[in-house]
């Protein structure tokens, strides 16, 4: 009885072992496609500011004027005055369409209904 307990002890101790190899390595790996992930996104935002920086030089006021001045035949661009600005409570917008309304009931009654207090 002891040498079927000793095997089983035994047996018990490496699997345990290799299941803690496994999570070893698991882990590792996670770690490591962690780190990668993470370079990806260093550099991911390095470009974002590259290309805000960007964006911000192509957006100069100076530049767009003159871009502005030298296509006016083509595009027929005049530059902005402070009087083309308006109130919020200037703009008209369209009114809101009226849409049917359905209440949505599993087999209740809604004319008994009484309404909440």
């Amino acid at each position: 009885m002891r040498a079927v307990l000793y095997i089983l002890t035994t047996l018990s101790v490496i699997g345990l072992a290799f299941w803690a190899y496994r999570e070893n390595y698991a882990t590792q790996q996670a770690l490591s496609d962690t780190d990668d992930l993470r370079a990806e996104i260093r550099i991911a935002h390095s470009r974002l500011a590259v290309l805000r920086a960007e964006w911000a030089y192509l957006n100069r006021p100076d530049r767009l004027r003159d871009l502005a001045e030298l296509n006016f035949e083509r595009l027929g661009l005049l530059p902005l005055l402070p009087d083309q600005f308006g109130q919020i409570d200037q703009v008209t917008f369209p009114p809101l369409p009226d849409l049917p309304l359905f209440e949505i009931t599993d087999g209740v009654d809604v004319s008994t209904m009484e309404a909440p207090e």
